[in-house]
């Protein structure tokens, strides 16, 4: 058995037994969409909350839900997050799935101090990831987590 994480299934269907490594599990992008899109939500939330109101509960709670995200995306070392990066960037659309290697050089390049702040600027970053994935045949709502 590998040590390396699992790989992405060929790009062609002629290609049935290339793998592209895309150097972070798969299971970890999924537990940082998850992460993604509870904070989108909870922005979301917030802002449709009345802010004026002194009665309202969860105008007191912090929102943990950002705070979990950075944390997560600061525990990946430097290539993990260049290519969390760079997933998120296919699932934009600037790059093709065939275009990875190009997409996760230029990621490692540009990959600064506060990778996480960059990605969480990101509009919707949970479904671009989730794109990303699927740019490369994988469903994230079928990842075992």
């Amino acid at each position: 058995m590998s040590d390396k994480p699992p790989g992405i299934p060929g790009l062609s269907p002629q290609d049935d037994e290339n793998e592209v490594d895309l150097g972070i599990s798969i299971q970890t992008v999924a537990n940082i969409v998850d992460a993604a899109r509870a904070s989108d939500e909870t922005e979301e939330d917030e802002l449709n909350e009345d802010m004026n109101d002194p009665e309202t509960e969860d105008a007191a709670k912090p929102d943990l839900t950002g705070e979990n995200l950075e944390t997560l995306i600061g525990e990946l070392n430097e290539d993990e997050q260049a290519a969390l990066i760079a997933l998120a960037w296919v699932g934009r659309g600037d790059y093709e799935p065939d275009e990875w290697g190009e997409a996760l050089g230029l990621a490692r390049e540009r990959n600064e101090a506060d990778t996480a702040g960059y990605l969480m600027g990101m509009e919707l970053l949970g479904d671009l990831l989730a794109e990303g994935l699927a740019a490369f045949g994988i469903v994230v709502e079928e990842i075992e987590r």
